[in-house]
């Protein structure tokens, strides 16, 4: 996820201590705002969502850092929390008793105007076809790919068993040859 300058377990402390809350919160920034940031674009892909995702993730980790109990990572709780806040976010945005999954036509469309997102035209095709997976593949197959987590790992993320993890990503992958196959250019 990111090397740190200091520990996980200083961070909490600081975090947790009034009087470096504000020390504390900008080294965790510092430490994994950037990493998160990505994670949260890949989910929600406007830049301006993405931030104000990771606002909210930023509160919500404020609101609940004296609960973490350390049964995971400082970085796999984070990213749980951030997953939650994107997710959160993308179903504001759809209708009413309608899937989330089916909102991936409509990130793609955005890809357009996310230049910095995106790149040249392969690598346009290659984030289209991942948005055409469905929520819990898209976000492991994420995971796995861009941000290099176990496993293990992504199962503290997302709640999800390895083995239902591993099924996921596997059939992302599939899904994705089969798209940039029926779409190259």
């Amino acid at each position: 996820m990111t090397n740190t300058s200091i520990t996980d377990q200083q961070l909490i402390d600081m975090l947790n201590n009034h009087a470096q809350r504000d020390q504390g919160f900008r080294q965790l920034m510092r430490q994994y705002g950037r990493c998160l940031y990505w994670h949260v674009r890949r989910i929600v892909i406007d830049h301006d969502d993405a931030e104000d995702v990771l606002q909210e993730t930023a509160i919500k980790v404020l609101e609940s850092i004296s609960k973490f109990k350390g049964d995971s990572q400082l970085g796999t709780w984070l990213y749980r929390i951030a997953t939650n806040e994107a997710l959160m976010h993308l179903r504001r945005q759809t209708r009413l008793f309608q899937s989330i999954d089916t909102i991936g036509p409509e990130l793609a469309e955005r890809l357009v105007s996310q230049p910095d997102l995106v790149g040249d035209e392969a690598a346009m095709l290659f984030q289209r076809a991942i948005l055409q997976l469905p929520t819990q593949q898209r976000i492991a197959f994420n995971l796995r790919y861009y941000d290099e987590l176990s496993y293990e790992q992504i199962a503290q993320v997302t709640g999800k068993s390895v083995a239902t993890l591993k099924s996921n990503y596997h059939y992302a992958v599939k899904k994705i040859e089969n798209y940039l196959k029926e779409h190259s250019l």
